[in-house]
């Protein structure tokens, strides 16, 4: 059992011959809306790769609500855990330029409001040895209560280090396995510009040191983990992305829910970067997370 503490979001897309400059504006090609929110992405993405999902969040009570939770709902998810609150649901405006590279802001909204009584009734019902996946689109103090009541309870804990925000560094010390980004990964270590053994050696020594599992994903350069005293590598498939909005949520779901089904880390690791690639191959966020039959035809 898997169980989602994290955000939900409507996406407000709007694509683009190639992102701005500050200051500038650019004529649009494009735009939709569809479900998001890093929390509710991850869901789906576990969902989708056959794990039972609880998502744990909040919607306000305004038109992007069910919308945001549609998506979710028909994929089977428990979202008994999803409260409603007064005033809006949170929102990502998003520009997508035509590399499929994107800029995004998000606005917390109904997001704002997950406390930390929310997280450890989130926890509570779990038991020991299931999965809590975390990211930081809700209130840290939150994701603390979230994360130390797991640890209390012999819940392993997944959290996603995006967005980078002041207690990133001081939350992923609570957490048994954390995934970052590659720039994420450097701003955690106050090192910028590493280079690839440079990087690796760092991810080895804080594995030793700590003895959490940590993965660092490169995007098209694939990943790298620590884990069980070993360096691991693998590649996602060579593509030509359309949107990469999503790609991270659906390698973090994959990976929750292949550890979760029981797969040897290694090959968790390959199928959750399958996965992130197949999802740059369609616009949007929850739309593009892959079904796992398409993930294993392509493993």
């Amino acid at each position: 059992m898997i169980t989602v503490f994290g955000s939900i979001n409507m996406d407000l897309v709007a694509t683009t011959p190639r992102l701005p400059k500050p200051g500038e504006t650019v004529p649009g090609t494009g735009f939709a809306t569809a479900a998001g929110g890093k929390g509710a992405n991850q869901a789906l993405a576990a969902r989708r790769a056959g794990a039972s999902v609880r998502m744990v969040g909040a919607v306000g009570r305004d038109e992007f609500a069910d919308p945001a939770l549609d998506l979710l709902d028909k994929a089977g998810t428990d979202l008994s855990g999803v409260a409603r609150v007064e005033g809006p649901t949170g929102t990502a405006l998003i520009l997508v330029g035509g590399d499929g590279e994107n800029m995004i802001a998000v606005v917390p909204a109904a997001n704002g409001t997950v406390g930390t009584e929310q997280a450890e009734k989130a926890v509570s019902d779990s038991a020991a040895g299931d999965i809590l996946m975390l990211q930081l689109e809700v209130p840290p103090a939150s994701v603390k209560a979230a994360l130390l009541s797991a640890k209390a309870r012999g819940v392993r804990t997944v959290l996603n280090t995006a967005p980078l925000i002041a207690e990133t560094e001081e939350l992923a010390r609570l957490a048994d396995i954390v995934v970052a980004n590659e720039t994420e990964f450097e701003r955690l270590v106050g090192q910028e510009g590493l280079a690839a053994d440079q990087r690796e050696q760092i991810l080895l020594d804080m594995h030793g040191k700590t003895g959490q599992t940590l993965i660092v994903t490169l995007g098209a350069d694939g990943v790298i983990a620590a884990e069980g005293g070993t360096l691991h590598r693998t590649k996602g498939l060579k593509i030509v992305p359309v949107d990469t909005v999503g790609a991270g949520d659906t390698f973090c779901g994959y990976l929750a829910a292949s550890l979760d089904a029981g797969l040897a880390f290694g090959d968790a690791l390959r199928r959750a970067a399958v996965a992130g690639s197949l999802a740059c191959l369609k616009p949007g966020a929850q739309p593009a997370i892959p079904l796992a039959a398409e993930v294993e035809a392509s493993l």
